[in-house]
């Protein structure tokens, strides 16, 4: 199953400057410890100390907040496209 993840550039310097990573895993919880099995390091600055999504991250699966789906049990599919945006702020 290929799952293509796109890396905000913040977060570029773990995956060897790549802007999207394949990558597999039946759901966003799944991906996440794949992409820390080949990138260490970038589940911490993904997640929080009890194993959520840090608030400031916004992660996408196809163009849908996955706060709004199932987090990080969202299912995932041969083909689906995850988008991990941080928070802009300021004013």
């Amino acid at each position: 199953m290929a799952i293509n993840v796109r890396i905000p550039q913040p977060l570029r310097n773990l995956t060897g400057n790549q802007s999207i990573v394949p990558t597999s895993g039946a759901d966003l919880g799944a991906c996440i410890t794949e992409l820390e099995g080949a990138f260490p390091g970038i589940r911490d600055r993904l997640m929080d100390e009890s194993g959520q999504l840090r608030r400031f991250v916004n992660v996408y699966v196809n163009g849908d907040d996955v706060r709004f789906m199932d987090g990080l049990t969202t299912a995932l599919k041969d083909g689906d496209e995850v988008s991990i945006v941080p928070a802009v702020a300021g004013g």
